[in-house]
C-alpha cells in the first residue's frame, strides 16, 4: 500500500468512527460522492483541495498542516536558517 492508499484509508476509517456515512461526509466537504470515494481509495489524481476538504470534515486538517511542517523536526529547526524563517514565539497564554 502505498502513502496515497494509506492517507485515504485513515481518512475512511476516521469518518467511520466519526459516524459519518459517506453522502454525508462528501455533502459536508462539498465534493461529490465519486470524488470522497476516489479520496478514501488514494487516488494520487484527486485535486489536492478536494482531500483537504475532505481532511478539515474530519476534523484531521490542522494535523496534516503540522506534519509537514519542516520547523517541527529538529532537522528543520537546525536548518530553518536556510528558509529565512524561525518560528514565531509563542504568545504566553
Amino acid at each position: 500500500m502505498d502513502e496515497a492508499q494509506e492517507m485515504g484509508e485513515h481518512l475512511r476509517q476516521w469518518r467511520i468512527m466519526l459516524g459519518l456515512s459517506q453522502e454525508l461526509a462528501a455533502e459536508r466537504a462539498d465534493v461529490s460522492l465519486p470524488t470522497l470515494r476516489r479520496v478514501e481509495k488514494g487516488d494520487p489524481g484527486v485535486k489536492l483541495g478536494s482531500f483537504l476538504a475532505v481532511a478539515r470534515v474530519l476534523d484531521v486538517a490542522r494535523a496534516l498542516v503540522v506534519a509537514t511542517d519542516p520547523l517541527e523536526t529538529e532537522l528543520g529547526r537546525l536548518r530553518a536558517p536556510l528558509l529565512g524563517r524561525q518560528r514565531a514565539r509563542r504568545r504566553p497564554q
